[in-house]
């Protein structure tokens, strides 16, 4: 991007006014213009790399110097706007009840309905272009969870909330239930306000639900144990010791946001983008787990699930299947998968039988 000077009949209060109108109409709940100073960031991530706490993530450790700074990223870039947009679909009780039903399947609570990918880039360009078309010709890029950003640091050094000891971003007034995303443009602007006051306090509700003890110090997740990790990212083997804990969850785990006492404050959203899809909020595990390839490629269809591979889905909810109650229904379809051509799948899907034997 070519750096462009903002325009003099335009003011930073005129533009921010601006963008928080389209922002609000697009559906997105806040907007700020972020600083640039990620000194400290860039510090806490080279260490939580060093540590190995990245696990198998290795791109985390690629293009450091883009992610370090974002004018090396999109050069030319001048400011960065970031907004936050809630997500929740299903009420927080609802989704804490969920975990107790072990027949059924937990999907975090971000993944039931489209994919926020597509959702939140087409909403980013809709914002950049109405800013565009306010003040002229000028060079941006939009970014959601898609790029080596620094978002959450960015989104908090624009006001947006605070890095909770989960390592979420939370806003006093919204909790944490919510997506980020970000505007990269070469216009300049002034940061919105310095970041906000950490409201986290003596409180340790996330380390102490978490069920496999992947916060294993405020502010320090090991990625190594966090069931997202392991049931998204990894396409290895589970580890034993972390299967029962996983409990019914087959896709990502909320723990630490669904206990958090911020997200009283989470309100359900009104992008029907994000409502549950194919009832995904209330399925039987054993009818996720007879999908075949074919029928598990057209139900993810949209959906950010597909970032798991069908072996992965399958060793997923043979571990949910492990930790379920144990009837016949549960026994036949874990039978039905003992000719799954995948040894991953397979050591699983034995684990599962097994812990029904032990009953």
């Amino acid at each position: 991007m070519k750096p462009i000077v903002l325009p003099v009949k335009f003011s930073q209060k005129d533009i921010v006014s601006k963008l928080e109108i389209w922002a609000s109409e697009l559906g997105f709940q806040d907007v700020g213009i972020a600083s640039l100073e990620l000194d400290s960031d860039i510090s806490y991530l080279e260490s939580w790399l060093d540590k190995g706490y990245h696990g198998s993530m290795a791109y985390l450790e690629q293009n450091a110097l883009k992610r370090y700074d974002p004018q090396k990223l999109i050069p030319g870039t001048l400011s960065v706007i970031s907004v936050r947009c809630d997500y929740l679909s299903v009420d927080l009780d609802d989704s804490i009840k969920a975990l107790e039903k072990a027949d059924i399947a937990y999907i975090s609570r971000y993944a039931l309905g489209r994919d926020y990918h597509k959702v939140l880039r087409s909403k980013l360009k809709k914002l950049a272009n109405s800013l565009q078309a306010h003040v002229g010709s000028l060079g941006y890029r939009v970014f959601t969870d898609s790029a080596p950003v620094l978002e959450r640091a960015l989104a908090r050094n624009s006001g947006l909330g605070w890095i909770g000891k989960n390592t979420n971003l939370i806003s006093k007034k919204d909790g944490s239930m919510f997506f980020l995303g970000e505007i990269f443009t070469d216009i300049p602007l002034e940061p919105s306000k310095v970041a906000p006051k950490n409201h986290c306090g003596t409180c340790k509700e996330c380390i102490d639900v978490c069920p496999t003890k992947a916060i294993i110090a405020p502010y320090q997740l090991d990625a190594n144990r966090c069931i997202s990790y392991l049931t998204i990212e990894s396409k290895k083997s589970i580890p034993i010791e972390f299967r029962k804990s996983i409990g019914n969850r087959i896709f990502g785990c909320d723990d630490c946001q669904l206990f958090c006492p911020w997200n009283k404050y989470a309100k359900l959203t009104a992008v029907t983008d994000f409502a549950p899809r194919h009832g995904l909020e209330k399925t039987k595990l054993t009818d996720l787990f007879l999908l075949d390839e074919d029928e598990f490629e057209k139900f993810t269809i949209g959906s950010a699930i597909r970032r798991v591979s069908y072996p992965q889905w399958i060793r997923n909810v043979a571990i949910a299947l492990g930790n379920a109650p144990t009837s016949p229904e549960v026994l036949q379809a874990l039978e039905k998968r003992l000719t799954f051509p995948d040894e991953m799948v397979l050591e699983h899907v034995n684990w599962a039988i097994l812990e029904h034997k032990k009953n």
